[in-house]
């Protein structure tokens, strides 16, 4: 089996993945909800920017991270919301897992 043949039947098997499915429901679920789609945006945007100017070595500003938390704490005892983030990381986990064992098998040309 080539290496491309085992990329696809990877790529399949994570579109076929029970982290995929539930994330990718509850995206669709969370697109009927447009107030929570606009809340999860301006959550995402404003942990972003505190993320840039993190990895900038800028200090953070303090009324950005409260903003960014209270949205957060807003946005936990929404269900969907809650579901959402939830789903997301099972989903990210499994990428980096992934990327992980890829890189590692590698990793002797990278260093």
């Amino acid at each position: 089996m080539n290496v491309y043949d085992t990329a696809n039947k990877l790529a399949s098997e994570l579109s076929q993945s029970s982290e995929y499915l539930d994330y990718k429901r509850i995206k669709t679920e969370l697109n009927q909800n447009p107030d929570v789609k606009v809340k999860i945006r301006e959550f995402e945007e404003k942990r972003y920017a505190v993320q840039l100017e993190a990895l900038k070595g800028e200090e953070q500003e303090k009324t950005k991270l409260e903003e960014m938390q209270k949205i957060y704490v807003e946005l936990m005892e929404n269900n969907i919301a809650k579901k959402y983030f939830e789903a997301e990381l099972k989903f990210n986990v499994l990428i980096a897992d992934v990327n992980k064992i890829i890189a590692e098998s590698v990793q002797d040309v990278l260093k």
